[in-house]
């Protein structure tokens, strides 16, 4: 108690020093200076606040936050480098123009046109089984959003089809009434790519202009109208390769796309989906936390957990196998690699086919056959088809680790996150079934479709797993901090709010205030945890909202941990017992997750 004393009398006697002291340490640490804060003020006006804190999140890497209401001097120093960053932070997002948080019809744009793109990518998968993806011969991205209008406008895109490889090689039998089917599917797949385009590029250009969304957002935006462009080209570049003569000839193939530019077309509508879905939930996330920031406070807390860390990476390789996966069956429709080996789960005699097939010296374009391997992986149609077996097999089997692993670490798994991954469960079975009767039954239209949808359905569910085990970001915590300041003043509640971020893992906050005397807080052991539990106190921050930190104190080169909890609510004399100063400690390691 006798440092307590000092420390309080060193605040109240000598400011001036202490603004200095942080100014220099601050100044040097981050390159800034920080004028925005008032310390004289808020070290005078101490004695009237008292600690009323509230459980936030791990403040090792991102964020420690509370209430406080007539605190005690000992926490001063912590309270004026909280202020200093938050005040900091707060004039940084006043200078720019933009807001720090998107409108909310952007996250339901995102949303919104996602629905269109999962539709487009059934539409392509349609119109690739019925061989319909060839009958437009022409690129022409305005003018091409008219369908023949008449008879005679009929006949002369029908005679432009005649002149491609595909009518002279395929389908020299087709008249006229069999290609207005085919070419209808081809331009209802053009159309509904101008639609997305339309529909997104649009809004996203008024949002922008209006700064209707953050900075970040805006880039993100940009980007995925980048993408949209970009697969226009894609599309027909991937159409192209079926037209083109030469390239059909240097190929060895027959009047088909290629598998590459069939595959690079699906991963980049799979990438727009994934953009739009990840973008428009953070959108939405940010709202979601004005609305009820307590509520969000706990969650950030539960997703900042160290256990989480390990979890969080296996489902983010999780997400890159289904990709790869889908990426593999682009090669196996690409190829028709589904119309052999239809028996599961032998391919022919034997489960694997023969050393001599998988790596077939045909496919090889070289004399010294250095392409022999990768050409074989990527051409070769029973190579093909045995790497989306065991892709698909892998993705089930992760998919089934990763929710028995789930059921572990159940409690500090966010409920939106454990939801989405049983649903996985679900739709991962659904598709391997799918994948074996498309197999089985000679690749039907419609199963073969469905298949495809199944496997956008899966990297949905995954990237939702993901996205709600995805650590707040900084714009998060600002707008969570805003809105509790919100929400204290509507309160009527006489409440201080304070935040830091750290940008350096274990950076020491260190203040000299004597020659004998120094404060050293270490960020790891500044934490909150919800029903901390010590010899016989039991803090729970439900039952006891005054619960505000741990933190490592050096007095004259002893250490010693101290619980900061208000005494209305506990009996400090019990941390004052030398005799529970080791207990104390180990407690404390426990808190600060080590």
């Amino acid at each position: 108690m006798v440092f307590f004393a000092r420390t309080q009398m060193f605040f109240t006697r000598n400011p001036v020093l202490l603004q200095s002291r942080f100014t220099n340490f601050f100044t040097k640490s981050t390159s800034k200076r920080l004028s925005t804060f008032d310390f004289v003020k808020s070290i005078r006006s101490a004695n009237s606040v008292r600690t009323a804190g509230i459980p936030v999140s791990n403040v090792s890497k991102y964020f420690a936050a509370g209430f406080t209401q007539q605190s005690r001097q000992f926490s001063t120093a912590s309270r004026l480098y909280n202020g200093v960053e938050a005040s900091t932070a707060a004039a940084n997002i006043r200078k720019s123009s933009w807001p720090a948080n998107s409108h909310k019809a952007v996250g339901y744009l995102c949303i919104g046109t996602s629905v269109l793109v999962f539709a487009i990518v059934v539409l392509g998968g349609l119109t690739r089984l019925t061989e319909s993806g060839l009958s437009i011969t022409e690129w022409k991205p305005v003018t091409g959003a008219l369908p023949p209008m008449n008879e005679q406008d009929w006949i002369e895109e029908f005679e432009k089809y005649k002149d491609s490889p595909e009518f002279k090689l395929l389908n020299s039998d087709m008249d006229l009434e069999d290609f207005k089917f085919i070419y209808s599917m081809e331009w209802s797949h053009r159309l509904l790519g101008r639609i997305i385009g339309m529909v997104f590029v649009l809004p996203t250009l008024y949002f922008i202009a209006r700064k209707k969304v953050s900075l970040r957002t805006s880039a993100k935006l940009l980007g995925i109208c980048g993408l949209i462009g970009l697969q226009g080209a894609i599309g027909w570049w991937m159409v192209y390769s079926g037209i083109d003569s030469e390239l059909l000839e240097e190929r060895r193939s027959k009047p088909t796309v290629s598998q590459y530019r069939l595959a690079t077309h699906l991963g980049a509508a799979f990438l727009v989906y994934c953009a739009m879905i990840s973008t428009g939930f953070s959108v939405l996330r940010n709202q979601w936390i004005m609305k009820n920031p307590q509520e969000y406070a706990k969650y950030f807390q539960q997703i900042q957990s160290k256990s989480l860390s390990k979890f969080r990476f296996f489902n983010k390789g999780l997400l890159g196998i289904v990709f790869l996966t889908a990426m593999s069956g682009a090669f196996v429709a690409g190829l028709d690699a589904g119309l052999i080996y239809n028996t599961f789960p032998e391919m022919g005699e034997n489960y694997i086919p023969s050393f001599h097939e998988l790596f077939d010296p045909v496919h090889s374009r070289l004399k010294d056959q250095s392409d022999l391997w990768w050409r074989n992986m990527l051409e070769n149609q029973a190579t093909v088809q045995l790497e989306h077996r065991i892709l698909a097999t892998t993705t089930a089997i992760l998919v089934f680790a990763t929710h028995m692993y789930s059921h572990k670490i159940k409690t500090i798994i966010p409920r939106p996150a454990y939801k989405w991954l049983n649903i996985s469960m679900g739709v991962v079975t659904m598709q391997y079934i799918l994948g074996m009767c498309t197999l089985l039954y000679l690749v039907p239209t419609d199963l073969a479709a469905t298949h495809q949808a199944g496997a956008l359905t899966l990297l949905t569910t995954v990237l939702l797993v993901v996205n709600n085990l995805k650590k707040p970001s900084r714009a998060n915590m600002l707008i969570l901090k805003k809105s509790l300041e919100e929400t204290a003043k509507k309160s009527g509640a006489n409440m201080l709010f304070f935040s830091f971020f750290k940008t350096l893992v274990d950076q020491e906050i260190t203040v000299d205030l004597k020659s004998d005397i120094k404060i050293t807080g270490t960020l790891k052991s500044v934490d909150q945890y919800l029903n901390l539990k010590l010899d016989n106190i039991q803090v729970d921050t439900e039952k006891y909202p005054h619960f505000i930190a741990v933190k490592n104190l050096f007095l004259r080169g002893t250490n010693i941990r101290y619980i900061h909890i208000n005494p209305a609510c506990v009996d400090t004399n019990l941390l004052q017992d030398a005799s529970r100063r080791e207990a104390m400690a180990s407690a404390g390691e426990k808190i600060a997750g080590r």
